[in-house]
């Protein structure tokens, strides 16, 4: 069964910092890419972060560049999401996604495997 589990969202003060953490099961790891994704109510699923297993390589969206940092331990099977000088802003509830072969990092068509989702709040 495949499995991606979210988990170290919870309510921080702006500028503090919070480790998100992604654990997969069921599927080769080193052969996906893992994207972070972030939503909250009344507007679409945005990309945040992407990591290839494959390749290494990483990408974040301008709002949180310098901010947030996309890691993954292939030994663990976990990806992990470093997110410092949080923003109000930032408040979401934050899903992982696997993707196999992902052209367009920050389409969500592009990710088969998809967690349940963490909350992240920020108070200002």
């Amino acid at each position: 069964e495949v499995q991606l589990v979210e988990s170290g969202g919870g309510l921080v003060q702006a500028g503090g910092s919070l480790r998100l953490s992604c654990a997969a099961s069921g599927f080769t790891f080193t052969d996906y890419a893992i994207a972070w994704f972030r939503q909250v109510p009344g507007k679409e699923r945005e990309v945040v972060a992407f990591i290839s297993n494959y390749h290494g390589t990483t990408y974040y969206t301008d709002s949180v560049k310098g901010r947030f940092t996309i890691s993954s331990d292939n030994a663990k099977n976990t990806v992990y999401l470093q997110m410092n000088s949080l923003k109000p802003e930032d408040t979401a509830v934050y899903y992982c996604a696997g993707g196999n072969a992902v052209l367009t990092w920050g389409d969500r068509d592009e990710y088969r495997y998809w967690g349940r989702g963490t909350q992240v709040t920020v108070s200002s």
